[in-house]
């Protein structure tokens, strides 16, 4: 079974709103690394038929944080598919990477262009502090299917 290292997490920063953001980038980043040296067929796996393939995670944390950023504290028209978990060739895996890290960049400019008691759009009573908190802890709950995934895949684990 090969073992990568552990990245470093972020240090301490008395920005609320920086520390957060430099935690999900660190999920990010570790989400990512799962699909390092995957073929496109791999990156596509699943256990029999269990969990998400990794492409699959990339693809569906992408369309996360613009649901929530573009669409509950921006007010775009956003949508919600089931295929995001599944994507189809026209995905590939550098593609996927580039997106999610586009998308990333994207989330961490509009945070910081708004007070982090910025309401959502729905009426929801959800402030940007909220969304923040949400897209930490779905990134982390998907991280950990990424891990599962990959190790099962090659015994990959780590990182």
């Amino acid at each position: 079974m090969a073992h990568r290292p552990e990245t470093a997490q972020p240090a301490p920063d008395a920005d609320e709103r920086e520390l957060v953001l430099a935690w999900l980038d660190h999920l990010r980043e570790s989400i990512l690394s799962k699909l390092e040296d995957l073929s496109e067929e791999q990156a596509r796996w699943r256990p029999a038929g269990a969990l998400i393939c990794v492409l699959g995670i990339v693809d569906h944390l992408t369309h996360v944080e613009w649901r929530w950023i573009d669409g509950q504290m921006q007010g775009a028209a956003v949508y919600r598919s089931e295929a995001e978990f599944s994507p189809g060739p026209e995905l590939t895996v550098p593609d996927a990477v580039r997106r999610y890290r586009d998308r990333g960049v994207a989330t961490a400019a509009a945070v910081r262009a708004m007070p982090v008691t910025r309401p959502c759009t729905d009426g929801s009573g959800r402030d940007l502090r909220w969304v923040l908190l949400h897209l930490v802890e779905e990134t982390a709950r998907h991280a950990g299917h990424a891990d599962a995934t990959r190790e099962l895949l090659d015994g990959v684990t780590g990182r």
